[in-house]
């Protein structure tokens, strides 16, 4: 390396060292640069740390105090529903997780729940709910089919037996019990061996391809949080201005190619660390499989900072003032964002919607990123996405460069 290239690169060192002290000389920048990023990224993904299935049926505490035979089935069908899981407590405990709202719904089976309270009509259950809850409607409507199901054998025994009275006398209370409660057996066992009225034909063919939501969360907000501080390059010119640093750049030796390549490297540098502090966060925290492909990220990465940088850069040449430049670098972010697929899944929007967005930085960013996250592509995968990213960065910084102006 010459002196002369030597002196190029300790000139474009000083530049990022300085834009960088200028960023964080305040502490609430650490907010936007991280803190805020993992938050909404934790928060976005439902705060799961494991990419395993999770039981997603309702909790439904249970207080028993009649532990009768009835009381029992009713807790075993409950058990065997797809809809809710029951959980025994203690009517004390039970009330202190409604009271803090960590339970929807308790169901508390009174003392005096058996045979006879059925057979007479004067069974009572106790169904507490939260108000306005959708998985309190859910319990209900569980527990509505389980004592429909553990009521359909008496009624069908007491039909039986209502049937066999008609026919004659029992010769005693005893005989009538005990035919009732056979015809009971005999039900309950038909019941059971009733055969499902539907059948369910699942398909064989593999999905190679297992979508987790919290992939294309933690992608869409990296997507989202880096892109607009890349914007706000804008808002790092117009300040410059605004203070006369640019001005004073006519004095020195300083090439505007040099203080560009300073300005745009270091931003494009802090990115890519702000970048690989939510893919660590993700690899470890959400479990996403972040690094099978590394070069391929990298390259990604990359080519998607420099799309944004160039963005921000062209965006400095046109506006005046800080303000707008901040005000018009969030506004941007956020919208490309949401309609490069980084809040909602792409697949979600109309078929023309999609078409149109193409058009986007962040909709080839996110693309590429599921690529390697969801898909578990390589570096092969993602070249059509780096390539575009890369045009976007040729034509933006072509645009910002020519315009550029130090007054």
């Amino acid at each position: 390396m010459g002196e002369g290239e030597e002196i190029k690169m300790k000139k474009i060192f000083a530049i990022i060292w300085k834009d960088a002290v200028i960023r964080f000389s305040s502490a609430a920048e650490l907010l936007f640069f991280i803190i805020l990023p993992l938050v909404f990224t934790f928060l976005l993904a439902g705060g799961s740390p494991s990419g395993n299935p999770t039981n997603n049926r309702v909790r439904l505490i249970v207080v028993d105090f009649a532990n009768t035979a009835i009381s029992q089935e009713i807790i075993a069908e409950l058990e065997k529903s797809t809809a809710v899981f029951p959980e025994a407590m203690t009517l004390e405990v039970a009330e202190e997780e409604f009271s803090a709202r960590r339970v929807s719904a308790i169901l508390v089976i009174p003392a005096g729940f058996d045979l006879d309270a059925i057979q007479n009509g004067t069974a009572e259950l106790d169904f507490r709910q939260q108000p306005n809850d959708m998985d309190a409607s859910i319990a209900q409507r569980a527990i509505q089919t389980a004592i429909r199901r553990v009521s359909s054998s008496v009624n069908a025994a007491n039909k039986a037996l209502e049937d066999a009275k008609a026919r004659g006398t029992f010769e005693s209370a005893e005989a009538e019990q005990a035919y009732f409660e056979e015809a009971l057996t005999l039900a309950k066992d038909l019941q059971t061996d009733t055969p499902d009225r539907i059948t369910v034909i699942e398909g064989t063919t593999p999905d190679d391809v297992e979508y987790d939501p919290r992939a294309n969360t933690s992608a869409g907000q990296l997507v989202t949080w880096v892109f607009i501080p890349l914007f706000g390059i804008s808002a790092l010119f117009a300040f410059e201005r605004q203070q006369g640093t640019l001005r004073r750049l006519l004095t020195t030796p300083t090439s505007k190619a040099i203080f560009l390549l300073g300005t745009i490297t270091g931003q494009v540098v802090m990115a890519l660390v702000q970048m690989s502090l939510l893919i660590l966060f993700g690899m470890f925290v959400l479990n996403l499989q972040w690094g099978q492909a590394p070069i391929a990220l990298f390259v990604l990465l990359t080519c998607a900072a420099l799309a944004g940088g160039a963005i921000g850069t062209a965006m400095g040449t046109f506006i005046k003032s800080e303000g707008q430049a901040n005000g018009l670098s969030i506004m941007m972010g956020m919208v490309m964002a949401l309609l490069g697929g980084c809040w909602y899944p792409l697949e979600l929007f109309p078929p023309a919607v999609q078409t149109i967005v193409k058009i986007l930085p962040t909709t080839w960013a996110m693309q590429g990123l599921l690529d390697l996250v969801l898909r578990g592509g390589g570096l092969t995968d993602i070249l059509l996405e780096s390539a575009v990213l890369l045009g976007f960065a040729g034509v933006f910084f072509t645009i910002g460069v020519m315009r550029f102006r130090y007054e």
